[in-house]
């Protein structure tokens, strides 16, 4: 969990970045997380009551900083997104649990921040249809599965085809890749995606998970994306979507490289990104200096 302490110092601590805004979200209330994830499930992670094998499943133990901090990560791309349909971008420096399931939690990941972002805005009626865009290296079969069948919505993964999780749920849209994949290979498969992704809409609202699980240097990703592929990578899905007016909340989902540096770095910089195509009406797919 360093990543998110050390990420939030690297964008305070940025001039390029004086300018933004920096809030302390609320928690998902008992209310909204049940809109994604069953009463039952909920309770039990609230007062502590997973099984052994539920805990070894999500990957880290139970404790109250755990709730909480799944809660707060689930209210923050809630805030991002509210904050979105107002101001066109806005980011959560955390979220992306995209392997928490209906009935339970997987993969580092307790509730599904995007799905009960979506579900808390289609309910208040703030937003009649959404789109979830996760590029993560692992596929997002928590979230198409509590998503699944729901007209409101359409989910979207491009991934890793032999990585984890091995046995995945059907999004609306799948685009798996082999190991090795590089820059070149994965903007052109996005590319493709991003049309038949937008053949789908109008979209009300885009959540957008910038995994930093692609990059080469990943313990775990498989994929063989640059720092720059992956700028490249942001950079297309952002264009894309603010091209046709849709607004972006941005969760930082995965990153496991081998230097904590290295991580911090791809995110920032999807941060960076963000703030700059916020700020700017610059020619399509012109970089923004990244340090």
């Amino acid at each position: 969990m360093a990543k998110y302490r050390l990420l939030r110092d690297r964008i305070v601590g940025d001039p390029f970045h004086a300018d933004d805004v920096l809030l302390i979200p609320n928690a998902a209330t008992f209310e909204q997380l049940c809109l994604a994830h069953s009463s039952e499930y909920v309770e039990r992670v609230i007062n502590g009551k997973l099984t052994e094998g539920e805990i070894k499943r999500i990957g880290f133990p139970w404790t109250l900083e755990m709730v909480e901090r799944s809660r707060r990560s689930s209210g923050a791309t809630l805030a991002a997104a509210t904050h979105a349909l107002l101001e066109g971008i806005a980011v959560n420096m955390a979220g992306g649990t995209h392997h928490a399931m209906r009935d339970a939690g997987e993969g580092f990941c307790v509730f599904n921040d995007a799905a009960i972002a979506l579900l808390t805005l289609l309910g208040q009626g703030a937003i009649e249809r959404g789109v979830v865009i996760d590029c993560d290296v692992h596929q997002g079969n928590g979230t198409a599965q509590i998503l699944a069948g729901n007209p409101n919505t359409f989910t979207f993964s491009i991934h890793g085809a032999k990585n984890f999780p091995l046995r995945k749920f059907p999004s609306d849209l799948d685009i798996d890749l082999p190991d090795g994949t590089d820059d070149e290979e994965y903007l052109a498969s996005l590319r493709l995606a991003l049309v038949e992704v937008l053949s789908n809409g109008p979209f009300d609202l885009a959540i957008y998970l910038a995994g930093a699980d692609p990059f080469q240097g990943d313990r775990l990703g498989r994929l063989k994306l640059t720092k720059q592929g992956l700028a490249s990578r942001d950079e297309m899905v952002l264009r894309t979507l603010r091209s046709q007016g849709i607004p972006i909340a941005i969760a930082m989902a995965g990153g496991y490289a081998h230097s904590i540096v290295d991580i911090v770095d791809i995110h920032a910089q999807t941060i960076r990104i963000a703030s700059y195509l916020q700020n700017t009406k610059s020619h399509p797919y012109l970089h923004p200096p990244i340090d």
